[in-house]
């Protein structure tokens, strides 16, 4: 039945063109975005997790720029510690000459104060961005200010993200251990005792040849406001006696990250360079925490031990500042004592080359991944130009064919005119 009032066969073709041009907008819109799914009305599922990764991608750029400073600040104090291990091997050359008997002590002493203030001096400027790696670790005039300075020994690197299947998000961080190879002497502290048995002297008053007397060093637990801790930065420990370091007291402040067995490894070195420039026959050893003094010298052993809070941490290289070769006990002493000192500047160095790797590791890392996200969102939401191409002029084709049959449509009740003729 043909009717000038319903035309099916117009509907149809026009419900088609419709159909055809919406393909068609769709395509031009892929071909001049290069996304398939350009919006979250495209595919909510496909643009949600794109843009979740777009927005990882956007934070491992972030982590990549603080990596690569992390390891510029690094490899400045890894240079700086490098070059203070050659100066000290230089000076130890010096020390092992002051050891003959016909020597110039005092010329000796000149160069060594030389290369000693420069090594002063590498040890400021070694920084990045403000940053010095090789600067003094943190102490505070007071236990509750030292308590709120946590992690003062070193400097987080922002280094990654992670992101758990249920979407929480963490970052985690690459250590650098501040590794301090300064020549500030330290301050003894000014504040309340530690411990009552923070440091014990047993045995020090023996005459007897042979005789041996121990140091106990301990901490404080008992002390609320130190939150548990056993040893925070600025507590001071003070050996004095007429027969161990008669010259000077032996003292030592801690820094902040130290354990008892860093003070008696610290103390251990101290008192040995003290008798060896006092000309006194004492041998010391160490096991953990307890110091072993034998007496060698026949003469009474005295000593004994105070402690206090609040002190102020000296350089890791302080020790280089008593350093005197003017004369020959002296020079003895200084030899011994410049194992320590070129052992830590080592330390140091390669504490830093293993932090610097780790971060070129890493910042490696971040970079392969990064690139692996953007080749995943690609896969997801980027389209497929040459489909597109080809379909584009598939459907150019089909609109042009829909107009036609919307006109042929639209004409078939003209026909109907005829059958009234």
């Amino acid at each position: 039945m043909s009717s000038i009032l319903t035309n099916n066969s117009a509907m149809v073709a026009l419900q088609t063109l419709k159909s055809i041009n919406s393909d068609l907008a769709k395509t031009q819109s892929m071909i001049s975005t290069g996304k398939s799914v350009a919006s979250a009305k495209d595919n909510s599922a496909v643009w949600a997790i794109s843009k979740v990764m777009e927005s990882d991608v956007k934070g491992f750029k972030a982590i990549s720029e603080s990596l690569s400073l992390g390891q510029s600040t690094v490899a400045v104090a890894r240079n700086g510690a490098e070059r203070i291990t050659d100066l000290l091997n230089d000076i130890k050359g010096k020390v092992i000459s002051a050891n003959e008997e016909n020597f110039d002590g005092d010329k000796l002493q000149a160069d060594l104060a030389s290369l000693r203030d420069q090594i002063s001096s590498i040890t400021g400027a070694a920084q990045f961005n403000g940053l010095n790696l090789l600067g003094n670790k943190e102490s505070g005039a007071t236990t509750a200010a030292i308590v709120a300075n946590v992690g003062s020994s070193q400097v987080n690197i922002l280094s990654s993200l992670d992101r758990d299947a249920n979407g929480n998000v963490a970052s985690s961080t690459i250590n650098a251990q501040k590794e301090d190879l300064g020549l500030q002497e330290l301050t003894f502290g000014a504040g309340t005792d530690i411990a009552a048995t923070s440091l014990a002297v047993s045995g020090a008053a023996a005459a007897a040849l042979g005789s041996t007397a121990t140091i106990t060093v301990a901490g404080d637990t008992g002390t609320a406001a130190r939150n548990g801790n056993q040893v925070l930065a600025g507590d001071s420990y003070r050996i004095t006696g007429a027969s161990i370091g008669a010259s000077a007291d032996i003292e030592y402040v801690a820094r902040d990250g130290d354990t008892i067995t860093d003070i008696a490894t610290a103390l251990e070195a101290r008192l040995s360079f003290q008798a060896e420039s006092d000309g006194l026959d004492l041998e010391f050893s160490r096991a953990g925490n307890v110091i072993t003094l034998t007496n060698n010298t026949g003469a009474a052993v005295t000593a004994a031990g105070a402690t206090a809070t609040g002190g102020t941490a000296g350089g890791g290289l302080e020790l280089l500042s008593k350093v005197d070769v003017s004369t020959l006990d002296g020079a003895k002493a200084s030899l011994a004592a410049f194992e320590s000192l070129v052992q830590t500047s080592i330390d140091a160095a390669a504490s830093f080359g293993s932090t610097e790797g780790r971060i070129e590791i890493q910042s490696d890392f971040v970079s392969a991944l990064s690139d692996s996200l953007k080749s995943g969102i690609g896969a997801l939401v980027d389209a497929n130009m040459e489909e597109a191409s080809a379909r584009l002029q598939a459907l150019q084709v089909q609109q042009q064919l829909g107009v036609q049959s919307l006109s042929i449509a639209n004409q078939a009740p003209q026909s109907i005119l005829s059958l009234f003729r």
